[in-house]
């Protein structure tokens, strides 16, 4: 369930790990493949949609995936179906849950671009949104306001949204004419839901001030209007235009089913990425469950990059064919290294934290640090390119990608465990790395 950066990767995984006999069902509300880290630049009308989209029922036609389109409205895990809007039930021996997760708008009243009076890249039709806007803000430019609301997880987008329309305006010679604020519930610029990274805050902080942008952190939005958004401790931000990100939750269907998932319809897993209840269900990306370990003053949530999504994507689809005796191999897991390329016009700086989770018990990483470089951009735009044409020729994640990736940052995304058998009384799995 789900065809975005998790979702179609494992599918394409499944369809290589597994014989033609057993039939791989991708499903998903969306018609589109969508690249969603190019959103910014259709958000700023600097390429297409359709440079970042391909469409899924030809892809799917074309590497052999049985294709359903449409929404997920019911899932039963005790008679192993689910049900799509406007289709008859669908049945499954195993389900992948990979459907991101629902925009959480309604926490903070005035935000999004449905109802609200802030914009936002995370969809497609938000983007396009933010696009027609943003020409208007050209015509009649003002103070401008990105940033994100308490919960949320993602920053990087906000970042690069902030930096990106910095750059735009000044090309245009308008930069003087729009203010730019960036308000955020991190507890400093730069540290992105990850703490201790070396180097993140003091690059991050530095570029924002070379730009003349002020940061706002510890912030927490209270609501907004037209004109203005306005934070708890009483200080308003009068905009003309605003991208703000939101706080994230479990899609509805998740939220449902009793035990499926927490309180906030993220779904729990295994570290093979199995949900620790319902044996033949598995979990990747957004939609899974991942612990905040850093208690900050306004709370906020651990990012879940691209890169992670389709790690634990790829680590689930290898336990499902396992599992179906497909192939002789031991269950995965994810590592949880991440890399994230943040673009910020002219120059870049990228992140990594290996892992995004720390040791529980030094409360070290094995590795992290931030680095910032003109490279940063070619690299970004090389990656989307090459990903764009990997999802057209129906390919997972390759030996090539994990080996470039460890050879140029170090990241080894995915290790082997040794599953010791099922317990009885609780079906749960012991793992031991």
């Amino acid at each position: 369930m789900g065809a975005g950066l998790g979702g179609l990767p494992a599918a394409y995984e499944l369809r290589h790990l597994l014989p033609s006999e057993h039939t791989v069902t991708l499903v998903s509300e969306k018609s589109e493949f969508t690249f969603v880290p190019g959103l910014i630049q259709v958000a700023f009308n600097l390429k297409p949609l359709a440079h970042v989209q391909l469409g899924l029922a030809q892809l799917a036609q074309r590497h052999n995936l049985n294709w359903v389109s449409g929404k997920v409205t019911a899932l039963d895990p005790a008679n192993q179906r689910l049900t799509v809007e406007g289709q008859t039930a669908i049945d499954y021996d195993y389900l992948l849950i990979a459907t991101g997760a629902a925009l959480a708008w309604d926490l903070v009243p005035g935000t999004g671009p449905h109802g609200g009076y802030t914009h936002s890249v995370c969809t497609p039709d938000h983007a396009l949104e933010a696009r027609q806007a943003w020409l208007e803000f050209l015509e009649n430019p003002g103070p401008l306001v990105v940033g994100a609301a308490p919960g949320a997880g993602c920053f990087g987008p906000a970042y690069e949204f902030a930096l990106i329309a910095d750059q735009e305006l000044r090309r245009r010679g308008l930069r003087d004419q729009a203010p730019i604020t960036y308000v955020t519930p991190e507890p400093y610029a730069g540290h992105l839901g990850v703490s201790g990274v070396t180097h993140a805050r003091e690059l991050t902080a530095e570029l924002m001030q070379e730009r003349g942008i002020e940061v706002i952190d510890n912030a927490t939005i209270a609501a907004v209007d037209p004109q203005a958004i306005t934070l708890t401790d009483g200080r308003q931000l009068p905009f003309s235009y605003s991208m703000i990100l939101p706080a994230f939750r479990g899609a509805q269907f998740i939220r449902a089913v009793p035990g499926l998932g927490d309180e906030k319809g993220f779904v729990p897993i295994l570290p093979t990425q199995r949900h620790p209840q319902f044996a033949n269900i598995y979990a990747a990306g957004v939609s899974v469950k991942l612990a905040q370990p850093d208690v900050t003053p306004v709370p906020i949530g651990l990012p879940k990059s691209g890169q992670m999504a389709e790690a634990m994507a790829t680590a689930a689809a290898h336990n499902i064919a396992v599992d179906l005796k497909a192939i002789k191999a031991s269950h995965q897991v994810p590592t949880l290294e991440a890399l994230c390329f943040a673009e910020f016009g002219k120059t870049g700086i990228a992140y990594i934290a290996a892992p995004v989770l720390p040791d529980p018990k030094t409360g070290k990483r094995k590795s992290s640090y931030a680095v910032r470089g003109a490279w940063v951009v070619w690299v970004k735009a090389a990656f989307e390119e090459y990903f764009m044409v990997k999802i057209r020729f129906g390919v997972g994640m390759p030996w090539y990608e994990r080996l470039g990736l460890r050879t140029l940052f170090g990241l080894k995304l995915l290790k082997d465990v040794a599953v010791l058998p099922k317990t009885a009384a609780t079906g749960s799995e012991s793992l031991v790395s």
